[in-house]
């Protein structure tokens, strides 16, 4: 088994809030639990959510590429997620991630060598007056990121 015996009670529960017929309806949480757990989903990772879930591997692997939240492929210890939609990118998100870029010494889809932070460029994160927007690993959003709260968010994450 990949997963841990605590995921596997995250994912029951999950299960438990469908009819016994539609395990298949907890995929998406099913399968952030296993990201929790694991970073991002190797494909024997979506194999075993198939297979508790009883559904095709396919189907499982559909979900998670089709949503951007969900890891395929291995990512730093911090993802950071940076919202370049028009409003976002016309209110400093794109001068934000030049800046973060810059920092990092990477550019969008790629991990700094040390497996810190892996840059990611998103879609409309529904805060557009909040400009420039970033997500740190799909769970904190963090508003009006100047140059000076994008080196605070950077040291903070480090630790």
């Amino acid at each position: 088994m990949l997963l841990s015996e605590q995921a596997y009670k995250k994912i029951d529960r999950e299960i438990a809030k469908f009819p016994a017929d539609q395990k298949q309806s907890a995929v998406m949480a099913a399968l952030a639990i296993a990201q929790d757990e694991k970073g991002w989903l190797a494909p024997e990772v979506m194999q075993e959510v198939a297979d508790y879930l009883g559904m095709p591997a396919i189907a499982v692997q559909e979900v998670a590429t089709f949503y951007a939240m969900y890891n395929v492929t291995p990512v730093g210890k911090n993802k950071i997620t940076i919202c370049t939609n028009l409003p976002c990118a016309l209110s400093g998100g794109e001068k934000a991630a030049h800046y973060l870029k810059h920092k990092l010494g990477i550019d969008y889809r790629e991990t700094t060598s040390d497996g810190q932070f892996t840059l990611m460029e998103g879609e409309c994160m529904g805060a557009c007056g909040d400009a420039p927007v970033l997500l740190v690993n799909n769970k904190r959003m963090c508003s009006w990121m100047s140059n000076d709260k994008i080196d605070a968010l950077v040291e903070e994450l480090k630790k």
